[in-house]
């Protein structure tokens, strides 16, 4: 099993002076960090005009400084929206991305899921499948070394050669961005590497990791000439201390989270508010206090809690066949000091047990081979 950082780059209000600039030199450090203690992978997202929920609207260039920082950590754009950048554009960051982290880039890939991001690039809720799916088709003779050109509904492209290329050949691993089963099981279908966005438990992983196995085995249909990754990953709230009530103590961030996600989630196409109209903190203060029953509940999710806790929730996961776990540290109002020392605690005394599993490797090739028959 490996082990991922996620950062949405978090920032509740209320905002002073001085507070995106210590988010994101917190962030690096704390990447720099994961990287010294073996994580294998760190993880940020692109979204545009979330106010408080994600101030990460650039990665390519998080992710560029991150890499001059960092010697191991693989680099992963969880992700880049295809929806709302050209695809020359696309292709050009992820091949610069590879060549200044000399070959540690992963290539990840959405669409967005919010009329507030959307629109303003011209796109909309009712094409965006098929937007994510063109761009997929011009980016990937980009990276071969050739020009290429591509003449389709949504993007015309004349005959060029998109430089530089990237270190791995053909190119860096592949991923998709899910958030539900039939995103799961699409995502196995045109191959791709799978990054649940979503906060399920052992049970259900379980029930996605053979949807998506499946549908790659058996269903197999590439959108261009690309290279499969058969993995999934999936991202889990995570907060270690030496006690579980110290943990929880600690990670209120992530009820933060589900609580902005679902107020969002509920409006049409989730549209987010106007500007400056809603203060998400003060309305999660206001849930919290008319709902402590359910705060404490979410709390006890997840991989939150002391490291012999978080060592028995992992082994449902490692049952189900994950191959990943990524681990969202920074959320809400979590303090930089916990999450390094989560980050710590857990990467000394609970992530080496995991991490080598030569069954999962045999489990994943009989899989592949056909030798191990799923539900």
């Amino acid at each position: 099993m490996k082990f991922g950082i996620f950062y949405e780059l978090q920032l509740p209000r209320p905002w002073v002076a001085g507070d995106e600039l210590a988010l994101y030199q917190n962030a690096l450090s704390q990447m720099e960090l994961a990287d010294r203690l073996g994580y294998d992978h760190a993880w940020v997202v692109e979204h545009h005009f979330l106010e408080e929920y994600s101030h990460s609207p650039s990665p390519e260039s998080f992710l560029a400084a991150a890499s001059q920082r960092t010697k191991n950590i693989r680099l992963g754009h969880g992700i880049l929206q295809l929806t709302t950048n050209h695809p020359a554009r696309v292709a050009e960051r992820v091949a610069v991305l590879d060549l200044l982290s000399n070959g540690r880039c992963e290539f990840g890939m959405g669409e967005s899921a919010s009329i507030t991001e959307l629109t303003p690039f011209g796109r909309d809720m009712e094409t965006k499948k098929e937007v994510f799916e063109e761009a997929v088709a011009a980016i990937f003779p980009m990276f071969k070394d050739a020009g290429s050109e591509h003449h389709g509904k949504y993007f015309d492209i004349p005959l060029r050669n998109v430089v530089p290329k990237p270190v791995q050949k053909p190119h860096p691993p592949l991923w998709m961005a899910c958030s539900q089963l039939p995103t799961i099981e699409r995502a196995g279908r045109h191959g791709f590497g799978a990054l649940g966005f979503q906060f399920v438990s052992a049970d259900a992983a379980h029930a996605w990791v053979h949807a998506y196995y499946n549908a790659m085995t058996k269903r197999l249909t590439k959108l261009a000439d690309y290279e499969i990754n058969p993995n999934m990953a999936l991202v889990s709230f995570f907060m270690c201390a030496r006690t579980d009530e110290e943990a929880r103590a600690r990670a209120d961030g992530a009820t933060f989270f589900q609580f902005a996600l679902r107020f969002y989630g509920a409006s049409q196409n989730r549209q987010r508010p106007a500007p400056y109209t809603v203060n998400m903190w003060d309305e999660y203060m206001k849930w919290k206090r008319d709902n402590p029953e359910a705060q404490e509940a979410a709390l006890r999710g997840g991989l939150i809690g002391s490291p012999e806790t978080i060592r028995r929730k992992l082994k449902r996961f490692q049952s189900s066949h994950i191959d990943q776990v990524i681990l969202l540290n920074q959320a809400g109002k979590n303090s930089h000091e916990h999450i390094c020392e989560s980050l710590e605690l857990f990467g000394r005394e609970v992530m080496p047990e995991f991490q080598h599993d030569p069954d999962q490797a045999a489990w994943k090739q009989g899989v592949m081979s056909g030798e191990i028959e799923l539900e």
